[in-house]
């Protein structure tokens, strides 16, 4: 089995068993404010990445593989500076790997690479970011374990990296270390990758996701495992963005219906129960979403208003709500903060104020929440520099 197929096992790493202190919801993190301001935040397997409105990327947490990308290999308890002097719009924080796309469309990779998810045509680990090869100008890229994908400004989806489920969607099991289009002719807004799956959606709507299928988690009604290019997800919802986890998928509707599909053991689909689905379920709870982001085995939310919400496995308080239990439907993640966004990682969580201060909760043992310390949080905690 390929070892970028089963991403949460890495994620669920013994916190507790190794004296990590967890911090309870009545215990107060540390008060030292963030003199960075973000706006955004991706949470990736152990790591972090934020950029700021001017285009300064800076990361967090492991970094064994480069992926920070400040020339070292030196985990980083708080945010270093991405070398390299590359102003990026948006980057996005996966498993040993990160990458970013600039304003121009210009595309760049750094850390882990060996399934060539750097897209530089190597094998070649990368400590600072390198230049995605092919010359394809991206609106948007998603790093996932061992693969990356992109869509362009036109619609058109590429992916590069490990494929050993078709998770790349051109039809092969090929892995590629260079872009390499998605089959099928779809135009899609948006792409979303996770370990062993892909998904996207069109400016109308429609979801369509390939590659590891056995639990459902390309939302077509079936278990058919790979799918090498797009299939169509069933339940005609109309999605205005998809989001990616490891075994289990969700998107949320123009109205802010949450939707989830796949893997569902630790209630990561959020309707109440521990059960896999084949295709779209409603979240329970009735909340209205303006975004969603599926993590390892839990999934998070944000309304119009800002309130954030968290849903599934608990066990290192990446729900953010002042315990450990896991839960089947959307609850509230505690602290009164109004986020703009929120990333799911692998067992941490993080989100980004109005005002550009970046919070996290959850998993801590490589200083991936950005606060100062390895000290595992149920509630955020304040990004500090």
């Amino acid at each position: 089995m390929s070892p970028i197929r089963l991403p949460h096992t890495l994620r669920m790493l013994p916190a507790l068993a190794a004296g990590i202190i967890v911090g309870c919801g009545g215990e107060k993190g540390p008060t030292q404010p963030t003199t960075l301001s973000f706006a955004a935040v991706s949470a990736g397997l152990n790591h972090t990445c934020g950029v700021t409105a001017a285009g300064a990327a800076y990361c967090w947490g492991d970094n064994s593989y480069g992926q920070l990308g400040d020339g070292t290999t030196t985990t980083r308890w708080s945010p270093v500076l991405v070398a390299g002097g590359v102003s990026f719009a948006a980057v996005s924080a996966s498993g040993g790997h990160t990458c970013g796309v600039t304003t121009a469309g210009a595309a760049y990779c750094w850390g882990d690479n060996s399934y060539g998810q750097l897209g530089d045509g190597t094998t070649t680990n990368r400590l600072i970011p390198g230049l995605v090869a092919g010359g394809v100008s991206f609106a948007a890229v998603s790093a996932s374990g061992g693969h990356t994908c992109g869509v362009t400004t036109a619609g058109a989806a590429y992916c590069w990296g490990a494929n050993g489920t078709g998770q790349l969607g051109d039809g092969t099991t090929t892995t590629r270390l260079s872009p390499v289009l998605v089959v099928g002719g779809v135009s899609f807004a948006a792409v979303s990758a996770s370990g062993g799956h892909t998904c996207g959606v069109t400016a109308a709507g429609a979801a369509y996701c390939w590659g590891f299928n056995s639990f459902g988690e390309l939302g077509d009604g079936t278990t058919t495992d790979p799918r090498l290019s797009p299939v169509l997800v069933a339940g005609g919802v109309s999605f205005t963005a998809v989001s990616v986890g490891d075994y289990h998928t969700c998107g949320v509707t123009v109205a802010g219906a949450a939707y989830c599909w796949g893997y569902n053991q630790s209630g990561q689909l959020g309707n109440m129960t521990t059960t896999t689905r084949l295709s779209p379920a409603l979240v329970a709870g009735g909340v209205s979403f303006a975004a969603v982001s599926a993590g390892g085995n839990h999934t998070c939310g944000v309304t119009a208003a800002g309130a954030a919400y968290c849903w599934g496995d608990n066990g290192h308080g990446e729900l953010g709500n002042g315990d450990q239990n896991n839960r089947g439907s959307p609850g509230m993640v505690a602290g009164g903060l109004s986020f703009t966004g929120v990333s799911a990682g692998a067992s941490h969580t993080c989100g980004v104020t109005a005002s550009g201060a970046a919070y996290c909760w959850g998993y801590n043992g490589y200083g991936e929440l950005g606060d100062g310390t390895t000290i595992n949080w149920v509630t955020p905690v304040h990004v500090v520099q």
